[in-house]
């Protein structure tokens, strides 16, 4: 999981010099709140691994890696798209195509690996690392991950950079102390694919 190698220690570097920079020039968002449950829902990525079974059809069911074309390639289907849908949907779809080939077919779609979502940890934790993010993961939970605070980490000045779809990027604070004592509600937020947590020291 950790970033290692000196190109990667550099490329590191970089962006932590980058965040450092923006985090002088954005402007603080609010905490934004929890996402609603129909946000919540896995959506398959580029590297995830997909396991599909066709009940009674053992020649059909396969075990499949998201290109990066967004696509998996499925017996009898060829190239279909996966990505960007939940498991139900491209459940249904796999049902609709397959049922051109076979009877009532009965399809199940299982995320093997969720490679595709992670927060990035820089700076002042005990491990700059890629955590994935295979179920709802709050800043706290991600930091303690990667090993926790450094010694020198300001932990009362962490921040979480956020990039829109649009390009635009929200900063958000998290004050550890304040956290801790229950000062802070709501600063522990729930993180999104992306999310950039920046430690400073």
């Amino acid at each position: 999981m950790a970033l290692r190698g000196m190109g990667l220690g550099i490329a590191i570097a970089g962006l932590f010099a980058a965040g450092a920079t923006g985090c002088a020039s954005r402007t603080l968002s609010p905490p934004p709140p929890d996402p609603a449950p129909q946000e919540r829902e896995y959506r398959i990525g580029v590297t995830d691994v997909l396991r599909i079974a066709v009940w009674r059809n053992e020649e059909l069911s396969v075990e499949v890696p998201v290109r990066p074309d967004g696509k998996i390639s499925v017996p009898l289907l060829d190239d279909v798209t996966a990505e960007g849908l939940t498991p139900p949907e491209l459940k249904e779809v796999l049902t609709r195509e397959l049922a051109e080939f076979i009877t009532a077919p009965d399809v199940t779609v299982i995320v093997l690996q969720m490679n595709s979502r992670f927060v990035s940890v820089l700076g002042g934790a005990k491990q700059e690392a890629r955590v994935p993010l295979t179920r709802d993961l709050r800043v706290l939970e991600a930091i303690a991950m990667v090993g926790g605070f450094d010694t020198f980490a300001q932990k009362g000045d962490v921040r979480i950079v956020r990039r829109s779809a649009d390009g635009t990027e929200n900063e958000y604070r998290f004050d550890y102390d304040a956290y801790i004592k229950g000062n802070a509600p709501g600063t522990n937020i729930i993180l999104q694919n992306g999310d950039t947590i920046i430690i400073p020291e």
